[in-house]
């Protein structure tokens, strides 16, 4: 019994920090990776790097995105940070 008080502290601060922080994270988590998974040609996309676009082609892994100019840059799905809408 006196364990288990000891460890009180501890375990509430565990499940502190779950709720805080890891179950948001993993529900972020799981947001982005819909969203890449949802990409469809024509979208209007911002990569991780800042780089504007809409999407001309899709791959398995990859995304061919235009620019304003016409020119074609290839990034990984995991790069696409978020669909704007327009």
């Amino acid at each position: 019994m006196e364990m288990l008080i000891s460890l009180s502290p501890i375990i509430l601060m565990f499940v502190i920090f779950y709720f805080l922080l890891i179950r948001p994270q993993q529900k972020r988590q799981k947001k982005v990776k819909e969203m890449q998974a949802d990409l469809q040609k024509g979208d209007s996309v911002v990569t991780i790097g800042g780089f504007h676009g809409v999407v001309h082609a899709i791959d398995e892994n990859t995304v061919i995105i235009q620019a304003g100019d016409g020119s074609k840059l290839t990034y990984d799905r995991s790069a696409i940070r978020e669909v704007v809408q327009n």
